[in-house]
């Protein structure tokens, strides 16, 4: 199965990460210099991987080069900020 890096695409405000067939979403929408993580979403068939956990972790990693801030209105978002402390610098 494929992996493929987290990619933003900017044209849909998402963070993406494409395993085999399958893609998961970490929706935003960006304001300024802030980027507001609306929803994420994990298809069925990849659940359980850590694949939502990937996608947010490379999401965040974009967000940090490009030196933007974050409002993690997306409780997945919010719950990996929290359990991570070295990405709590991007909150704004």
């Amino acid at each position: 199965m494929t992996v493929e890096r987290v990619r933003d695409n900017r044209s849909e405000q998402e963070f993406t990460l494409t395993i085999g067939d399958h893609r998961a979403v970490a929706a935003y929408q960006q304001e300024g210099d802030t980027i507001v993580f609306t929803h994420t979403v994990v298809p069925p068939e990849i659940e359980g991987r850590g694949v939502g956990t990937k996608l947010v972790h490379g999401a965040l990693d974009l967000v940090r080069d490009r030196g933007l801030k974050v409002v993690p209105q997306c409780r997945f978002v919010r719950s990996y900020i929290e359990k991570h402390p070295e990405m709590r610098d991007l909150l704004a």
